[in-house]
């Protein structure tokens, strides 16, 4: 899907065909990623975006990774991530955090932000909230590796924390503890 460009986003392009670097990049280096194609701009990065209805209605937006040449962890903390009890329709609340490890792509935080959201009037179990969104981002994204953690709020008593991963991190990848103290209660 083609959407209009943001004006800071042509504007870096223009520098990058007309200069051959991007003054964005780090300093001393010249940007090592080319301008977007049409079909990787981003959908929503600049623009006003309605929340969408379902997950499955949410569109996540994807761009060039800018150092595809290395291997990186990306890690999204969401700690006011919120979905519907399947059962009961009450609230659940879970602090969430993904982390991944980019290959060509990387997920737009705006996109990301957006299908998070729209998890508020859906009902389902932690379980599948939690392992549906770190297979979503898997299967669309094609990252070397990515992992989720879903530490969820008690609710009866009992927190649920769910884990999920794509299989064994890449050799020589950090990683760095989820830093999501375990539920103690009073204790």
């Amino acid at each position: 899907m083609r959407t209009k460009p943001n004006a800071f986003l042509r504007e870096r392009e223009v520098n990058i065909l007309a200069n051959g670097h991007d003054p964005f990049a780090s300093r001393g280096e010249t940007a090592k990623c080319a301008a977007m194609t049409d079909e990787l701009k981003p959908m929503y990065l600049g623009a006003q975006s309605a929340l969408p209805q379902t997950p499955e209605e949410a569109e996540l937006d994807y761009v060039p990774n800018p150092r595809p040449d290395t291997l990186y962890l990306a890690r999204f903390a969401v700690p006011e991530f919120t979905s519907l009890c399947p059962v009961t329709a009450q609230p659940d609340f879970a602090h969430l955090v993904i982390d991944y490890a980019p290959d060509k792509t990387i997920v737009e935080s705006k996109s990301l932000k957006l299908f998070l959201g729209s998890f508020r009037n859906h009902a389902a179990f932690h379980e599948d909230c939690t392992v549906g969104i770190g297979q979503r981002l898997f299967t669309e994204m094609k990252p070397h590796w990515l992992r989720i953690g879903g530490y969820w709020y008690p609710r009866g008593g009992i927190p649920i924390d769910v884990f999920w991963q794509s299989g064994e991190p890449p050799k020589g990848l950090w990683l760095p503890d989820q830093g999501v103290a375990p539920y103690r209660g009073r204790g």
